[in-house]
């Protein structure tokens, strides 16, 4: 039961933050869930940095030169922004971290089939970036080139779609089987 009112707690955050249009108030929205994160909440910081870092940086660029060219940059707006990014993804991660969704959709057959068939593709494929790692590491003896890094990762990333697709596939024919589509659907 309690991982299902966080989880609902958490949707009420997600739409109170998106109706939110003052930077002064995510602000404090974002202190909020750091003093709810208590010890983890450096550790989440972290962790929420890095993914928001590129994907800020390349949209509060492109909107200032939007802004910029067009001549009606708007600072207040970027502050907005991306403090409204830094405080969804700190409560995204902070959900993560304290919910066990089995648990929390356990009401929704369905649902908690869904999050089992996802658990399962997302241990799949950080087994495979592992062994992918792994492999890289012992076929070579000093570090590649940038070029070469680029043209491994490229590989690789054809590798993780190939499976996607194929194991989508595995995936809608052994539901399919199970009877988890209705008559003309799927």
């Amino acid at each position: 039961m309690k991982d299902r009112l966080l989880l609902l707690g958490y949707a009420a955050c997600v739409i109170l933050a998106t109706s939110v249009h003052d930077p002064r108030w995510l602000a404090g929205g974002v202190l909020l869930a750091a003093a709810l994160a208590g010890r983890q909440a450096l550790a989440i910081l972290r962790r929420t940095l890095l993914p928001i870092l590129f994907f800020n940086l390349a949209v509060s660029l492109g909107y200032t030169l939007s802004g910029l060219i067009r001549n009606d940059f708007q600072f207040g707006y970027l502050t907005l922004v991306n403090i409204r990014v830094l405080l969804l993804t700190f409560l995204t991660f902070l959900l993560a971290a304290r919910v066990d969704f089995l648990r929390a959709l356990n009401f929704s057959p369905t649902l908690t089939y869904l999050i089992v068939l996802a658990l399962s593709q997302i241990m799949t494929f950080r087994r495979l970036q592992e062994e992918f790692r792994l492999a890289g590491e012992s076929r070579r003896l000093r570090r590649l080139s940038l070029r070469d890094g680029y043209a491994q990762s490229a590989t690789v990333a054809v590798q993780f779609f190939d499976k996607a697709e194929h194991g989508a596939g595995e995936i809608a024919s052994a539901m399919r089987s199970r009877g988890f589509f209705g008559p003309g659907q799927g």
